[in-house]
């Protein structure tokens, strides 16, 4: 999902994560609800002079239920990354405006996971918050599949890139939070 021309010599991708699929589920329900709903509506449509009129604004009404409430959901899903690399933490989201933010390994200084729900904990997703000694701080990745592996796999590559960095002397410049 990350391009390999945004990486740096190097550097290698561990991780790349969508939020979890739980998050198209109401989106996917939407759209079971309203094709029915939209399709029954219009052949309800009493016969008349005004029988196709009625037919196309119900046609209408029904796709744009669905443009607002099941696809954009899932377009907003689908430009939704996380990646772990053997550098930094890169998030990217948004689908006509885009935004993200990197973080480095080297800036690490915490990470820690919340299952805010049962289901989230049955689901094994939750929020994995990075505290970093960069002067944003937090990154916070909400509904990350398999939250507590991905926290164990962003620790050990801290450590890793702590014991790289000591074992080569380098103490140059690090990756800014972006």
């Amino acid at each position: 999902m990350i391009p390999q021309r945004l990486l740096g010599h190097d550097e290698h991708v561990v991780l790349s994560l969508r939020p979890h699929w739980k998050e198209v589920v109401p989106a996917a329900l939407v759209l079971l609800v309203t094709v029915p709903l939209t399709s029954y509506a219009a052949a309800v449509v009493p016969v008349g002079s005004t029988q196709t009129w009625l037919r196309w604004v119900v046609a209408a009404a029904g796709l744009l239920v669905l443009a607002r409430w099941s696809l954009w959901p899932f377009l907003n899903w689908l430009a939704t990354t996380y990646a772990v690399t053997t550098a930094r933490i890169i998030t990217r989201q948004g689908v006509l405006a885009r935004s993200g933010r990197d973080m480095p390994l080297s800036r690490v200084n915490d990470v820690s996971f919340e299952h805010s729900s049962v289901l989230e904990r049955v689901l094994r997703c939750g929020t994995l918050t990075v505290e970093s000694g960069g002067e944003r701080g937090q990154l916070v990745l909400r509904d990350v599949p398999g939250v507590e592996d991905v926290q164990r796999e962003v620790y050990r590559l801290a450590e890793e890139d702590e014991l790289r960095r000591r074992a080569t002397g380098y103490d140059g410049p690090v990756l800014e939070d972006h």
